[in-house]
C-alpha cells in the first residue's frame, strides 16, 4: 500500500490502487465518532469509492449505529427475509448458497438501489474468497468520447430475472418468484460528486429501443470498461474487516474460489432513484419494493 494521506485528527487514508480503494486507519467504528471524523470517512468513501477498516469488532447494534451516520438504512433485502430482530441485516453466508461471483452493482433491479453498503467479515476461508471492486466513474471517463456521448442517451432495463441470477443464485425459482424490473440511465449523475457513472452490471437485461441482440452487445461493451483492471481493486479479507462501498459509483465481484465457510453481514443505506445526464430519473417497471426503500 502506498500514498498515505493524513486526515484531520488521527484518521489515516492509504490508497490501495491508482483509481479505486483505500484503507482507513485510526478509527474504531464500534464507538461514538465525532461529526468531523464521520465527514472525513464520507469524503474518503466518495473519493476512493470503496474503503476498508481492519480489526473492527462489530455486532448488529454497533454496525447499525455506525452505518446510520451515513444515512437511513434500508430493510434487509427486497427478496430475502432478515434475521429475527435484525430488520436491516442481510446475511451473506456460503452455507446458504449465497455467492455473488458476477460483476454487479447491488440491487439495480429496483428503482432506488442502495446508496452505500457496509459489509463486515465474520468467517473467512483460509484461502480464497477475495472481492474485487471497480470504479464506474473512471470506467466512464476511460471510454472514447463518441461512446460516452452515445451512452449518455441510453436507458437500460435491469431485472432480478437476469444473468446475475442465472450465474449465482442456487434457488433461482424462489429468487424470481416475484418479478422486479427497473429502468435506469446507462450513465447516472452521482448525487453528491456530480460525476458521470456507468450503471450496468449483471442485472442489466436490455436496452430501451434496441433489438435484444443489439442491446446485449451494447451492455457487454459498456461492461468491458467497468472490468478493465486499471479501474479495479482486489481485497483479501480477514475476520473483522469492514468494507464500505459507494453503490452509486461502483460494481463488484465476490470471487468464488474457496471451499471453506464464508460469512459476512451487510447493511445498506437508502438511495435515490438514479438520474441520467438528461435529468430523467429511474422508474420501476415491475414489482413493488417501496417497503425495502422506506427503510427501518
Amino acid at each position: 500500500m502506498t500514498d498515505l494521506i493524513e486526515a484531520p485528527g488521527t484518521v489515516t487514508i492509504t490508497r490501495l490502487a491508482g483509481n479505486v480503494g483505500a484503507v482507513i486507519g485510526g478509527v474504531d467504528t464500534t464507538g461514538p465518532l465525532a461529526d468531523e471524523t464521520v465527514a472525513t470517512i464520507r469524503k474518503a468513501l466518495l473519493d476512493h469509492k470503496v474503503i476498508f477498516f481492519r480489526d473492527q469488532d462489530l455486532h448488529y447494534d454497533t454496525q447499525k449505529a455506525f452505518a446510520e451516520r451515513f444515512g437511513k438504512l434500508t430493510k434487509s433485502h427486497p427478496i430475502y427475509d432478515a434475521p429475527d430482530k435484525q430488520p436491516a441485516l442481510r446475511e451473506m453466508d456460503s452455507s446458504q448458497g449465497t455467492k455473488a461471483n458476477h460483476w454487479h452493482t447491488d440491487l439495480t433491479f429496483i428503482e432506488r438501489p442502495p446508496a452505500f453498503c457496509f459489509l463486515h467479515a465474520k468467517v473467512i476461508p483460509s484461502v480464497g474468497g477475495d472481492t474485487m471492486w471497480s470504479n464506474c466513474a473512471t470506467a466512464y471517463r476511460s471510454m472514447p468520447a463518441d461512446l460516452r456521448a452515445y451512452a449518455d442517451t441510453l436507458r437500460i432495463v435491469h431485472s432480478n430475472d437476469s444473468d446475475f441470477t442465472d450465474a449465482t443464485v442456487d434457488h433461482r425459482t424462489d429468487y424470481i418468484s416475484t418479478r422486479y424490473d427497473a429502468e435506469h440511465p446507462a450513465v447516472r449523475v452521482h448525487p453528491e460528486t456530480g460525476e458521470r457513472v456507468l450503471l450496468v452490471g449483471g442485472f442489466a437485461r436490455s436496452v430501451i429501443g434496441l433489438p435484444p441482440a443489439a442491446g446485449r452487445d451494447i451492455i457487454r461493451t459498456l461492461q468491458e470498461y467497468i472490468t478493465l483492471p486499471e479501474n479495479t481493486v482486489r481485497w483479501q479479507w480477514r475476520v473483522g474487516d469492514l468494507a464500505i462501498w459507494d453503490n452509486q459509483a461502483t460494481a463488484h465481484y465476490a470471487i468464488a474460489d474457496y471451499t471453506e465457510h464464508r460469512r459476512a453481514e451487510r447493511l445498506t443505506c437508502v438511495g435515490d432513484a438514479p438520474v441520467g445526464v438528461d435529468g430523467r430519473p429511474s422508474a420501476a417497471l415491475a414489482g413493488d419494493t417501496s417497503a425495502y426503500s422506506d427503510g427501518v
